[in-house]
């Protein structure tokens, strides 16, 4: 083989091997980070509850996405049920809590909704529900 030749098959495998790597990155570029969330429970059945107290629940999710979760806003159906959240990023993998706070105000059964919006891609807005039985 000559030298010419050599330096050719040099040149091919140097532009081959860059134009491969230059694949393999330009894929995992294009790989998306997106957030997924998940809950151990989305009912919370209080039982029996004495009027006039509160009633403290808290709803753990986690993060099981490859992107930061963003939990925007959290609401509830009425005023006597209030959620708080934390609204830090969460990273991929991390767990945390939503605290729900019920007052038990009028006697009788109930139940309460709470929407929790996010940038989950597999469930941006989640339902969460509280039960039970206010008992003088």
């Amino acid at each position: 083989m000559g030298i010419q030749t050599q330096k050719k098959m040099k040149r091919l495998i140097f532009i081959t091997t860059f134009i491969l790597l230059l694949s393999a990155y330009s894929a995992s570029a294009q790989k998306v980070k997106e957030a997924a969330i998940e809950f151990t429970e989305t009912i919370r059945n209080y039982d029996t509850v004495q009027q006039g107290k509160e009633a403290v629940c808290y709803f753990h999710y986690k993060n099981t996405g490859n992107g930061p979760l963003v939990l925007y806003n959290a609401f509830s159906s009425c005023g006597c049920t209030i959620p708080k959240w934390n609204a830090k990023p969460l990273p991929p993998g991390k767990s945390d809590k939503i605290k729900v706070v019920y007052n038990a105000g009028n006697e009788g059964s109930f139940q309460k909704t709470i929407v929790v919006k996010s940038n989950a891609k597999n469930e941006p807005q989640k339902v969460l529900r509280i039960k039970g039985y206010v008992k003088k």
